[in-house]
């Protein structure tokens, strides 16, 4: 494995980055066509060794490394690089007013410049090269942080990604705390940082400095409401799997369930069931299902377990020893406000149920928690959605499915609150990496191809020169003439509102 990287050689990055950037090859949509390719045959090529660090890394089965994290950026940044001209060309804007419209107006979308992706452990391939197509369809060179829990995936990177993509452009830093704070010190055209709100507010501290936009990509307590309406069994399956991928260490797992008190005991059945079909022999010894990525998130767990008040009625078993790490699903029930596994993300498989009378009490109970990444609701009470989905804050809402939508091409991916800001996925992730830059470019002369076109303004143009219609009036000396000619906005009718100002 690749050691870390030296503190001196990250200023040489740095460096070497804003030299690229400043050449201007990185901005002609072929070269980033080129780069986008590249990327997905990097990925493509290197499907089984980048399963395998993972598999070395976190005890990922095959299927979920393949599904969740290379599949995505083969297909991503194809489809990126086919995208390029409809989301890059600058747009054509119309002006209506008469002193403007011959303006000529556009809005481009270039790069921000040299950008940090700080990427996590858990998902590591996904959330590091999913912000990296976003930033080179924008046409931006970027500097790569990996996390140091995943030794494996992060060595196969520096050591090859270079192979595939300009390497002048797209750099891999290795390290821990100690680089990653060298890192921070520089000034960056934007972060993308993927990781917990602890560390988020030291990325946004470090980035305030030099006043650098920041996407904040923090997880957070995903909860689950379940109501009386529900397939039960349908529901419980869906549930448990999106709580069993990567042994529930993903920012959009289900951290924890609102039931109504009344299906609980099916709810719990059903588990029970799937767990069963899934595991025959049991989770520990299934080679379908991913470990514990640490010693110190394992002891958190196993904390965790040890000072809930709740009741155990699934799981509730782990296996230690070097190297292996494995924790059950666990299901807890007769959670209540208070307890150990309602405090943090659990960012693990255990899986809290908390009882509720309705859905009228689930809302109540999530809007007295921070906004979460992302919100499921399992119901096939059309008006409950409804009411759920209005009265609720959270990144995105799932209506009685989980996980896949980190799988949804079209939609926008983030957090809101205390789970982050940003967007990402596709022309989202494009989005992130470049800034909206009005372009006018306004004639000297102009042409008043119509009388009528005077009419809205005879007061300006009896104020302005013969070589400057409609801006004459603006230039001193100041009359009450110019002034008058500049506020007929104040005369407007303003419509009275049908509702009282009391109540607004």
């Amino acid at each position: 494995m690749a050691e870390y990287t030296p503190i001196p050689e990250i200023l040489n990055i740095h460096k070497e980055l804003r030299k690229t950037f400043r050449s201007g090859i990185t901005k002609p949509l072929e070269w980033r066509r080129h780069q986008l390719r590249q990327l997905a045959r990097f990925a493509k090529e290197n499907a089984d060794a980048l399963a395998e660090c993972l598999r070395l890394d976190l005890g990922r089965p095959k299927q979920e490394a393949i599904m969740a994290e290379v599949a995505p950026i083969v297909s991503r940044s194809l489809s990126s690089a086919e995208k390029l001209e409809e989301w890059a060309n600058p747009e054509t804007v119309t002006l209506t007013a008469p002193w403007n419209k011959t303006f000529r107006t556009s809005v481009e979308r270039p790069p921000k410049g040299v950008v940090l992706i700080i990427s996590p452990w858990n998902y590591p391939i996904v959330l590091t090269l999913q912000p990296l197509y976003g930033a080179i369809a924008a046409g931006c060179c970027a500097a790569l942080k990996t996390s140091e829990f995943t030794p494996h995936w992060s060595s196969f990177l520096a050591q090859n990604l270079s192979k595939y993509v300009d390497p002048s452009a797209y750099r891999v830093i290795l390290g821990a705390i100690p680089e990653i704070t060298k890192t921070l010190e520089f000034k960056w055209d934007h972060i993308f940082y993927t990781g917990n709100g602890r560390v988020g507010r030291i990325i946004a501290t470090a980035a305030a400095k030099h006043l650098t936009p920041l996407t904040l990509e923090l997880g957070g307590k995903s909860p689950v409401i379940v109501d009386s309406t529900a397939d039960i069994t349908i529901s419980a399956k869906r549930i448990l799997w999106g709580k069993i991928n990567n042994s529930g260490q993903i920012c959009v797992a289900p951290d924890y369930i609102l039931a109504e008190r009344s299906i609980i005991p099916r709810l719990v059945d059903s588990f029970k069931e799937h767990y069963q079909a899934f595991y025959p022999q049991g989770a520990l010894v299934s080679n379908c299902y991913s470990r514990i990525v640490s010693d110190a998130h394992f002891a958190r767990l196993k904390g965790l377990l040890g000072r809930t008040q709740g009741k155990i009625v699934l799981g509730g078993k782990w296996e230690e020893g070097e190297g292996k790490r494995g924790f059950e699903p666990t299901v807890v029930v007769d959670v209540k406000e208070g307890d150990a596994l309602l405090e943090e993300e659990l960012f693990g498989p255990i899986l809290p149920i908390v009882a509720v009378d309705n859905i009228d009490e689930a809302i109540d109970f999530l809007n007295d928690r921070d906004h979460p990444l992302t919100l499921y609701v399992f119901s096939n009470d059309e008006n409950a959605k409804k009411k759920v989905i209005a009265n609720t804050m959270s990144g995105s809402v799932w209506i009685n499915d989980t996980f896949q939508q980190v799988g949804i091409d079209e939609l926008p991916f983030g957090g809101v609150g205390e789970s982050g800001y940003g967007r990402q996925i596709m022309k989202y992730s494009f989005d992130n990496f470049v800034y909206e830059r009005g372009i006018v470019d306004v004639p000297y002369e102009y042409v008043l191809r119509s009388p009528t076109l005077i009419l809205p303004y005879p007061h300006i143009l009896s104020l302005s020169s013969s070589d400057e219609p409609f801006f004459g009036a603006r230039y001193p000396p100041y009359t009450d003439e110019s002034l008058a000619a500049f506020s007929g906005a104040l005369k407007a009718e303003i419509p009275d509102s049908a509702v009282p100002h009391a109540n607004l």
